[in-house]
C-alpha cells in the first residue's frame, strides 16, 4: 500500500494495489451513497462487488494491462471519506474512449504516452460517477482533493496523463474547472416516457416505424424460437458457461482477444445475481443466443451478446426490445445498451451525451489535444442534433 499526501488541503490519500485492500462496505459508502444525492441511484458497475470480481478473476491485472492503483481518501475515524477505480494502464484498449490518435502523435513527437492513468470501470462503457465522495457535506472539497491526488499521482509514475472516463455531466463540470480538458461522445438510451406496456411505447412510433418493429420481432423468433429471462438463484454455472461460448465468439471476432475470462462470470453470479440479467434465445431444446445486462435502481445497463446460430433480427430483439420489456415490467425509466450504434435510433433509443476529462501533464501536448477536443465537441453536438431529428416517434399532433 503506497500514500501519497495532497499539503494543501492536509489530507491524506492513499493508493492501494488491489480492490481487496479496501474494506467492501467502505466501497460501497461511497459508490453507491443510499441518499443524499440529487438522485439517488445504485449503479452496479462502481459497486466493490463487480470491481472484486474483474480483478480476483485476473481479467484486471498488471499482466492484462490494467494496474489496480485505486484511490482511498482518509475520513473521520479512519473510514474512507472517498475512493477512485484508478489503473496505471500500458495501452489504450478496453476504454471505449479512444485516444490511440493521440498515443501515435505524442509517441511521433518523442514522448512517451505509456503509462497513463484511467479512471473508469474496466471494458464496461456505462455512464456515472467515478470520483466516488459519497453525498455527505464537503463533498466537492472531497472531490477536488482526489482530483489533484490523480495528477500528483501520474506524475509520480512518470505517466503522460489522467483520464476519466465515462463520468457523469457533474463531474465532467467540475474537473472541468480543476484544469481537466473536456470531451464528449454519444450513445443511445431508451428512456420510459409512461408507456406502460411494450404496446405503449409501440403507440408513441411513427406508423411505418411501429410496423417495422413488429415485423423486426415476428421475424426474431421464426423457426420456434422462445426467450427466457434468467436472473437471482436462476442463473447457474450451466448457464454461464453456454453464455460464455457466446461471449467468446463475439469478443473473438470483435477484438481478437475477448477481455474478460470465465471465472469473471462465476464471480458476478455469486455476489451479483439478483443485479444480473440474462436474456437467453432458445431453439429446439438448447440455446443459441444471449445478452448478459445489469440491473440498476432505476436503469438496465445492456453489456455483452453472442449466439452460435444466426438469425434474422435476433440480436435486436435480445438486445434491444427485451430490455425495454423487461424495463417495463420491472419498473425501470431506462435501458442503456452499450457503445455507438446508430441502428438503434430506429428502435427506440435516443442520442445521449456522454462525458469524459484528461489531465495532460506536458503543456504543449495539452494546448494541441485542448483544440482538438474543441472542435470534437462541435461535431458531436451537431451530430447528436442531426440524429434526434430522425427519432422513430410520433410528431406532435400527428
Amino acid at each position: 500500500m503506497d500514500q501519497s499526501e495532497t499539503d494543501t488541503d492536509a489530507v491524506r490519500v492513499q493508493v492501494v494495489s488491489a480492490i481487496s485492500d479496501i474494506d467492501r462496505a467502505a466501497w460501497d459508502r461511497c459508490a453507491n451513497p443510499v441518499s443524499g444525492l440529487p438522485e439517488p441511484s445504485y449503479n452496479p458497475f462502481i459497486s466493490w462487488d463487480f470491481l472484486y470480481a474483474m480483478e480476483a478473476s485476473g481479467s484486471v491485472s498488471a499482466e492484462t494491462g490494467w494496474m489496480p492503483r485505486h484511490l482511498v481518501l482518509d475520513g473521520p475515524g479512519g473510514q474512507p471519506a472517498g475512493v477512485v477505480p484508478c489503473y496505471l494502464k500500458s495501452h489504450s484498449q478496453g476504454e471505449y474512449v479512444f485516444d490511440y490518435g493521440w498515443a501515435d502523435a505524442y509517441e511521433t513527437a518523442g514522448g512517451h504516452y505509456y503509462p497513463k492513468l484511467q479512471v473508469s470501470v474496466p471494458f464496461s462503457p456505462v455512464p456515472g460517477r467515478r470520483i466516488l465522495v459519497g453525498s455527505e457535506d464537503g463533498a466537492q472539497q472531497r472531490q477536488q482533493a482526489l482530483a489533484v491526488a490523480l495528477a500528483e499521482l501520474a506524475s509520480r509514475h512518470q505517466a503522460s496523463s489522467v483520464h476519466v472516463t465515462f463520468l457523469s455531466k457533474d463531474e465532467w463540470d467540475a474537473l472541468g474547472d480543476l484544469g481537466y480538458l473536456q470531451r464528449t461522445d454519444q450513445q443511445f438510451h431508451w428512456q420510459d416516457q409512461g408507456f406502460g406496456t411494450f404496446d405503449g411505447f409501440l403507440a408513441s412510433l411513427a406508423s411505418r416505424k411501429r410496423k417495422a418493429v413488429r415485423k423486426e420481432r415476428a421475424r426474431a423468433l421464426e423457426d420456434g424460437i422462445t426467450i427466457e429471462w434468467l436472473t437471482g438463484a436462476d442463473i447457474t454455472e450451466e448457464h454461464w458457461d453456454v453464455f460464455y461460448q457466446f461471449y467468446m465468439d463475439t469478443g473473438s471476432r470483435k477484438w481478437g482477444r475477448p477481455y474478460l475470462n470465465r471465472m469473471f462470470f462465476s464471480l458476478l453470479g455469486e455476489s451479483m445475481a439478483d443485479q444480473t440479467l440474462l436474456v437467453m434465445a432458445r431453439r429446439n431444446g438448447r440455446y443459441i443466443a444471449g445478452a448478459l445486462n445489469m440491473i440498476g435502481s432505476d436503469t438496465l445497463y445492456g453489456r455483452h451478446w453472442g449466439c452460435n446460430e444466426h438469425h434474422d433480427c435476433l440480436h435486436f430483439e435480445v438486445c434491444y426490445y427485451q430490455a425495454i420489456d423487461f424495463a417495463l415490467a420491472n419498473g425501470l425509466s431506462r435501458v442503456e445498451a452499450g457503445a455507438q450504434g446508430a441502428h438503434k435510433l430506429a428502435r427506440g433509443y435516443l442520442p445521449a451525451t456522454t462525458y469524459s476529462a484528461h489531465f495532460i501533464l506536458d503543456p504543449n501536448f495539452r494546448h494541441a489535444v485542448d483544440d482538438f477536443l474543441e472542435r470534437e465537441r462541435q461535431h458531436v453536438a451537431w451530430e447528436q442534433q442531426a440524429l434526434a431529428e430522425h427519432a422513430p416517434f410520433r410528431k406532435s399532433g400527428s
